[in-house]
């Protein structure tokens, strides 16, 4: 007999990124509710970055390459922690502490109406990829993504472009 997994509960914040409720992770998403999520871009010594591409059986953004971990807050959880666990979860990852803070991005519709943290991380890999949330990982040069970003834009999850976009104005270089 399968047992059925409980749904996530996510809060529910306001523009000012307050708590002003919970909800089903379904209910959140069908009505366009603010609350939080995490990116985490992990980098390798040569300064190639780490994308996943998303399993086809993701409810957004399904078969999509993403940022190296991604995920939501869960209710009562903060975002430092949240990007420890994602790490963890997604690509197998055990961290100390929480990854470099970078930057956080308002939510919009491009992020699906998340509060953004987003992270960075130095690693070498291997990594052990969660095959429920990940079809395929790959290395990446910072120009192989731009030119991506400007031309192919359709293959990588809308709230990674949003990211993307930020991470370069703010490190033109």
């Amino acid at each position: 007999m399968a047992v059925a997994m409980a749904e996530e509960i996510f809060d529910v914040v306001n523009e000012r990124d307050e708590v002003i409720g919970q909800a089903p992770r379904r209910e959140v998403h069908a009505r366009g509710w603010r609350h939080r999520a995490v990116h985490v871009l992990v980098f390798n010594a040569r300064g190639e970055v780490f994308l996943q591409k998303r399993s086809q059986l993701k409810d957004s953004a399904p078969g999509k390459w993403d940022s190296s971990a991604s995920g939501h807050v869960d209710s009562g959880e903060d975002y430092d922690a949240c990007a420890v666990r994602e790490l963890r979860e997604e690509i197998g990852l055990v961290a100390r502490q929480a990854p470099q803070r970078l930057f956080k991005l308002e939510a919009r519709p491009e992020t699906g109406w998340e509060f953004c943290w987003i992270y960075r991380n130095e690693n070498e890999g291997p990594f052990v990829l969660q095959p429920e949330e990940i079809e395929t990982g790959a290395w990446f040069t910072v120009a192989a993504v731009q030119a991506w970003v400007a031309e192919k834009r359709d293959e990588l999850a809308p709230s990674f472009v949003a990211v993307w976009q930020e991470f370069q104005a703010r490190n033109p270089d």
